[in-house]
Parts: C-alpha cells; structure tokens; sequence
C-alpha cells in the first residue's frame, strides 16, 4: 500500500473514532472529500468552511458535527494503539479493499466509515451467499428450534447465517450455523473488545473460529440503546435477504426488517400460533409489508437465489398409492363399495365404463392390493 494511500486509511478509521456509526453529516462529507482533509479541516482548528474544499463547504449541518467531532479528537488512537488490536486478532476493513463487502454501498450516506473485524472468515466472500436472521431476545421454544434447524439447513448448503449475536433468536441463528459447520456473522452492536452481551464470550470465540464477529464501533466501545438500532442497518445490508423468526409488535428486530424492505432486499418472516405476541410482529409484515411467509430452508433459498437457481422440486404431501393409477382405474376403485361387495355390472355403472373396462380394471386393482373377491363380487380390500 503506497504512503498516500495509507494516510487516507489511517484518516478513515481517525473518523470512526470521532463520528458516531451511521452520521450522515460525515457519510455525505465522504462523498467529496478525502478523509485526510476532514482530519485536517478537523484538527486545524479552523472554522470549516474555511478549510474544507469547495464541495464540502455546502453539507447542511457541518458545524454543528465538526463541534461534536473536535470535541472527540482526543480519542483518536495512536498507530501504536492500531497495532496492539491487530497483535489480539483484529483487523479493520475500509471501503473499497478486498475484503470490503460491496452489498454495504447501498446505504449511502449511511455506509459505514470502517469496519472491525475477527474471525478467519473472508467478510465479501461470505456475504456472496447469506441470510440474515432476526428475532426477539426474549424468543419460545418453537422460535429457537425453527431458528436453529433453518440456519443448520441454510449452512449445510453453503449458506452464511448473519445475526447480531444478542441472546434469543440471534443465538439461536449463530449456533444452528456452527452446529452444521457453516459460515456464521455476527454483527455487534459495540466495540469488539466490549463482545456484548458479556454471556456470549464463548459463542463469539466459536464464531470467530468459524466465521467472522464484525462492528462498526471502536474495538473498546461499550454499546448504547440506540446503537443497537443503528447496527441494524448493516446487518439487513450485508445480507441477500432477511428472515425474522419471532418477533413482537415493538421488537427491534422489526428495524432489521425495515432496512431489508427499503433496501430492495427479499424479507421473509416465520408464522407462529395467532395466540403468541411474539410472533405478532412477523404477522404484522407478511399482511403489512409483503414479507414472504417461509417455514424452512427451502423456501428462503428460494426466495433470496437468482431467478432459476435454488428452486428444487415441488413440495407435496405424502404420496398414496392411489395416486398412481390411471383415470379409469381410479374411477373403478372409487365404485367399489368398502364393505358389502359389489358386482362387476353394478361397479361399472357407478364408474361409468363399460362392463369390459370395469372387469379388466378390476383384475389389475386386485393384483395392485386394492380390492378383493368377496360373496356379493368386489370389495375394497383392507391395508394391514
């Protein structure tokens, strides 16, 4: 990496330590200016307009965030500091780098400054092929296990699970993945050295053997309230669709959901019982907003692949024997009485064939299994 090219690097993540994730003011600034030339606009002391290229003098707001980023100066860490994070396993990923995932360019000005990373996965490559899932902490039984089993499904077929790591659904979504051995992404809501919720220090390490844990926070960063619902963004982004398993009518997994509708992105929720206000927010999206109602793997593969690809083989019941005959063979059977027996000239007047039609459909019904002689003629044989 050249010198120049490094200093826009390091300028980049200076700015994520003093932007808030998601500040538009800055994502709008970043569209005409270098990051070098906001960290110097920002640590010359100088009024903005003064300093700052023509084309970011004009950004609605600019004082008003430059006052709130200069008081956050001090927070910048030194390369020093960078390297001691890289020395326990993290990375950072900027816009643009290899392994920066593209799909996170559709939010704009909203795009992240810089992303933390760790894990062994690769971020873009993973997201090529991922569902994100989502749902409520506070999740039932029959939320976790169809969470689970559809995650499990969607990683055995090489499917990355993308969640936020928060206990319920999230987790649920994380270790059905690691249980089949798959891909699974974890995107935090705070700083990676924090890993909240502190209960899930043993998941994060497992997906970070697997997968990839990913913020957007400062490594050190303990995560607020509202920052749960900025990390949401990037979670329904990084993702080709997102399922929401089990959620009220105010869960926050509902934000997720709203990301994945404005962003063009398939959004899918599980039905559950009209009895539980858990799933009363699903419900909500399927008759709201045109969420596709989907009860396994297969129906979200479906739903998130390319026109032509993942459509497997129509779904039906369990198969009858039955369902095999011919139309006239089935329309005999069907006159044969179950019980008290029929002649061959009675079945065919009720089938409405010939006599003919009906004694020789008869011989191959009894062959097959499905009728008997009896005293009275034919009769419907009983199945053991």
């Amino acid at each position: 990496m050249s010198a120049t090219a490094e200093r826009q690097r390091f300028a980049r993540i200076a700015l994520s330590f003093v932007a808030e994730p998601g500040d538009l003011v800055l994502g709008v600034l970043l569209r005409c200016c270098e990051p070098a030339e906001i960290m110097a606009a920002l640590s010359s002391g100088d009024d903005p307009g003064a300093v700052l290229p023509a084309a970011g003098r004009e950004v609605p707001g600019l004082s008003q965030a430059f006052r709130r980023w200069r008081a956050r100066l001090d927070q910048v860490p030194l390369p020093a500091r960078l390297s001691a994070w890289e020395g326990i396993g993290l990375r950072q990923v900027c816009p643009g780098e290899p392994e920066w995932p593209a799909r996170l360019d559709d939010l704009g000005e909203a795009r992240p400054v810089v992303l933390w990373l760790r894990g062994n996965a690769d971020l873009r490559h993973a997201c090529l092929r991922s569902v994100s899932m989502v749902g409520s902490r506070a999740s039932t039984a029959y939320g976790n296990h169809v969470c689970a089993e559809i995650a499990a499904a969607l990683a055995e077929r090489a499917w990355a699970v993308i969640s936020g790591g928060a206990f319920g659904i999230d987790a649920a979504a994380h270790r059905g993945a690691l249980g089949a051995e798959g891909i699974t992404i974890a995107v935090l809501a705070g700083g990676l050295s924090y890993a909240y919720p502190r209960g899930h220090h043993e998941l994060f390490a497992a997906i970070a053997a697997q997968g990839v844990v990913v913020s957007e926070w400062p490594p050190d960063r303990a995560p607020t309230r509202p920052g749960f619902l900025v990390r949401n963004r990037v979670i329904a982004a990084l993702s080709c669709g997102t399922v929401v398993v089990e959620a009220a009518l105010r869960s926050g997994a509902l934000s997720t959901a709203r990301h994945a509708r404005d962003l063009c992105r398939p959004l899918m929720a599980v039905p559950g019982p009209v009895t539980s206000e858990t799933s009363a927010g699903c419900h909500e999206i399927i008759r709201e907003w045109g969420a596709v109602c989907v009860t396994g793997a297969q129906d979200v593969i479906e739903h998130v692949s390319p026109v032509g690809e993942g459509l497997g083989a129509r779904r039906r019941g369990r198969a009858h024997p039955r369902d095999h005959l011919d139309p006239l063979s089935a329309a005999v059977l069907e006159a044969v009485p179950a019980r008290t027996g029929g002649g061959p000239a009675v079945i065919a007047v009720a089938a409405g064939v010939d006599l003919d039609t009906a004694i020789g459909c008869l011989g191959a019904l009894a062959a097959a299994g499905f009728v008997e002689r009896c005293a009275r003629g034919w009769r419907i044989r009983k199945m053991p």
